[in-house]
């Protein structure tokens, strides 16, 4: 599987951004945001299961950013809403056999895309 991150940007506090993950190969994996910031760990953002009907939020996010996946696309995305100068970061999508929040769990990572928000 390899994934293919995009969407990322340079935006204004309160502003909305979405992100893209395309896969190749078909796989019923899980599928997760993960974002990185300088000098920091690579922290979950948003994980969703194969099928789409389960979801796990990092609190820092909850009701502000939405994970969703179109399995015909074999697409995920990131909807990230209300935006905060603390959400600049590296933006990773990654696949695994499991939904998990932890990053180990995650076999297979995009390239990440930078998400820079300004206040």
């Amino acid at each position: 599987v390899q994934l293919q991150a995009s969407g990322g940007g340079l935006v204004q506090a309160g502003d909305s951004l979405r992100l893209s993950c395309a896969a190749s190969g078909r796989s019923r994996s899980a599928r997760g945001w993960f974002r990185q910031a300088p000098g920091k760990e690579r922290n979950v953002v948003a994980v969703i299961n194969w099928s789409g009907g389960s979801t796990y939020y990092a609190d820092s996010v909850k009701g502000r950013f939405t994970i969703s996946r179109d399995g015909a696309k074999n697409m995920v995305y990131l909807q990230m809403n209300s935006l905060k100068p603390e959400d600049t970061a590296v933006y990773y999508c990654a696949a695994g056999p499991t939904m998990s929040a932890s990053p180990e769990s995650y076999n297979y990572w995009g390239q990440g895309t930078q998400v820079t928000v300004s206040s």
